[in-house]
């Protein structure tokens, strides 16, 4: 059996569906460039591996790894094993490259898809993914000491591994975190509405790739049952999950494993949102010195067709158009907002269908008080987040959040509801205290929002104060040099809580 110190030099891999700059859909992508750098940065030679999509193209970075992988499907009919090869991506000594990647090829659910998910028999391209990745661990030279999965598509993992793979000699020393950074999200199904004969309770076997019942498997219970360590993605978030309220039917569970259940704030990738050397603003600037952002706010209005006018208050959405944001609550107020005070919009994003036609009909009602950009656009919250005073994030419920930190690093003054990371990043501004870095509402209803709106827009009016609450967004430290160090501690919790299981399981066989 291995044993670890805190000095010992742990190799981390990271499992994911997605990682940046390869392919991403959402924030996980993101995370999965950014915090195996951090890692890095502290000496653990921190890898990621996920699917090679259709995407993904060859270059000279990315070469074969091991060709003719045997995964086995457990099909009575059809294939017993599928054959993927492996390819492993190395940067090669660039500063901005993302760590070592390793890439499962498999031709027939991956390598012909152009897209990350979407697609009906997901299940089995996540259950190749979890499985895929230990056999190519049982060939490598190199193993990890701990696997880092993300949501339910990797939650078969920590599964398989406690299970099908629990004696094997060369896996069943891998500790295991199970990283869940949306609990609404469980399966290819949707978890609330489900059959008593389609429940899964978690304690079966994983079954064949071929057969229909995997397609009804609940990869975060799986996840939360079997891996070392929990993780979620924001202090606050953790502690609701834990709820009837947010816990999306697996409060009972967590509160069961509520002591390794740890909750660690995201962080943002501060080389790519730096507004004193970002390539994608016309005009740089500092905390030291914001005056250009008058000048990015004027670039906004007119990228946008909006009325030139600095005594505007011009505020940012940059969002999933979901429920989940709070854009039932957006409805509600911004067509009032808009046609009495001196409001400007600018909304970017894209979503479900009645959100995107509400922006579409504010646009075309307010034209110039009101600008839409309804796609999702990797460019333009740079731009949003530099010249806007302020941005709406209104969540019913939000793990983490990154849009509120990139906002506030760039001096765009968030307004949120008090809830998971956005609880944990925002501190509501205090006229007599003269502190906070936003704006804070706690219930989730239309006049809360409102109030909060309000109170920003007035706030406003005064240039000494806003600019205050400016700096104060701008002084906060969303690095992911901090939520790494915390990463640490988990990693080391996670070792030795399988290495405790290992030798009480070995304590126990060499009883008569």
């Amino acid at each position: 059996m291995k044993i670890f110190t805190k000095k010992s030099r742990q190799k981390i891999l990271f499992v994911a569906t997605e990682a940046k700059p390869f392919a991403r859909a959402g924030g996980l992508g993101s995370v999965m460039y950014s915090l195996p750098r951090a890692m890095a940065k502290l000496g653990y030679d921190a890898r990621v591996m996920m699917p090679r999509y259709l995407s993904i193209e060859d270059s000279e970075k990315i070469t074969m790894e091991y060709e003719g992988l045997e995964v086995p499907t457990d099909n009575e009919d059809g294939d017993p094993v599928f054959i993927c090869n492996v390819k492993k991506y190395q940067g090669n000594g660039d500063k901005n490259a993302p760590v070592t990647t390793y890439f499962l090829e498999n031709m027939e659910y991956y390598e012909q898809r152009a897209n990350v998910y979407g697609y009906a028999d997901d299940p089995i391209r996540w259950a190749l993914l979890s499985r895929g990745v230990l056999e190519f661990i049982k060939v490598s030279s190199w193993v990890p000491d701990v696997i880092i999965s993300a949501d339910w598509q990797t939650g078969f993992l920590p599964n398989y591994l406690k299970t099908t793979y629990k004696d094997d000699p060369k896996l069943s020393t891998i500790a295991t975190v199970f990283s869940i950074h949306n609990l609404g999200y469980q399966g290819s199904f949707n978890h609330r509405y489900l059959s008593e004969s389609d429940y899964d309770d978690g304690h079966s076997s994983i079954p064949s790739f071929n057969n229909p019942r995997l397609l009804k498997l609940n990869g975060i219970r799986r996840g939360i049952m079997y891996a070392d360590a929990i993780n979620t993605v924001s202090m606050t978030y953790a502690k609701e999950i834990m709820t009837p309220e947010y816990g999306e039917g697996m409060d009972a569970i967590l509160s069961e494993r509520r002591g390794v259940v740890h909750g660690i704030l995201n962080g943002i990738d501060y080389e790519s949102w730096d507004p004193s050397n970002d390539p994608l603003i016309e005009h740089q600037f500092s905390i030291e010195d914001i005056s250009s952002r008058k000048a990015n706010k004027e670039a906004l209005q007119n990228r946008f067709g909006l009325k030139g006018d600095a005594s505007a208050f011009l505020v940012g959405i940059a969002s999933r158009f979901k429920q989940q944001k709070g854009f039932d609550l957006l409805q509600e107020v911004l067509p009032s907002l808009v046609n009495e005070l001196n409001i400007q919009i600018v909304a970017v994003g894209e979503g479900d269908e009645k959100y995107m036609k509400f922006f579409q009909d504010l646009h075309n009602q307010y034209p110039e008080r009101v600008g839409i950009e309804l796609k999702f656009d990797e460019v333009i919250p740079h731009l949003i987040f530099a010249g806007a005073d302020s941005t709406l994030i209104p969540s019913l419920f939000e793990p983490s959040g990154l849009t509120q930190m990139e906002a506030m690093r760039f001096g765009t003054v968030p307004i949120v509801r008090k809830t998971g990371g956005l609880a944990d990043t925002v501190i509501d501004y205090s006229p007599t205290r003269k502190d906070g870095d936003g704006f804070v509402f706690e219930k989730f209803d239309a006049s809360s929002l409102l109030i909060s709106i309000v109170r920003a827009y007035e706030n406003f009016q005064n240039i000494k104060i806003w600019k205050g609450i400016q700096k104060n967004s701008m002084k906060k430290d969303f690095s992911w040099e901090s939520s790494a160090m915390k990463y640490q501690k988990l990693v080391h919790k996670a070792i030795k809580i399988n290495d405790d299981a290992l030798a009480k399981k070995a304590g126990k066989s060499l009883k008569p």
